[in-house]
């Protein structure tokens, strides 16, 4: 189930981030965490399976009709199961009036799902 990020979460969004091929360098992962937790269009959700979070998508809203997938990374343990999927659907559902894009670093994973 996709829950909001909040602060204390922090430590666990910036493990799951930093598997994004963009999120390598520590400076950057700071710089990308702060613009979720300061900007309003950029939202930030985790995905928990029971007591565990396995997963991460972040979006910006670019408009009325625009949601746009920034970032989604899944626990390298839990891979090939479904997650990031399951995570873009309950996007999808959580915003049934927007579409979905993708950035070019998430395009092709976007693709996979054939929403």
């Amino acid at each position: 189930m996709l829950i909001r990020y909040r602060k204390n979460y922090e430590k666990i969004a910036m493990g799951l981030l930093s598997f994004m091929p963009t999120e390598k360098d520590l400076k950057k992962l700071q710089q990308t965490i702060k613009q979720y937790e300061t900007n309003d269009d950029w939202q930030l959700f985790l995905w928990k399976d029971g007591d565990d979070i396995i997963g991460i998508i972040g979006v910006l809203l670019r408009d009325a009709d625009i949601v746009e997938i920034q970032h989604i990374s899944v626990n390298p343990s839990h891979r090939h199961q479904g997650i990031g999927k399951q995570m873009v659907k309950a996007l999808k559902d959580m915003y049934p009036n927007r579409q979905l894009q993708a950035n070019e670093f998430t395009a092709s994973f976007l693709d996979k799902c054939e929403l």
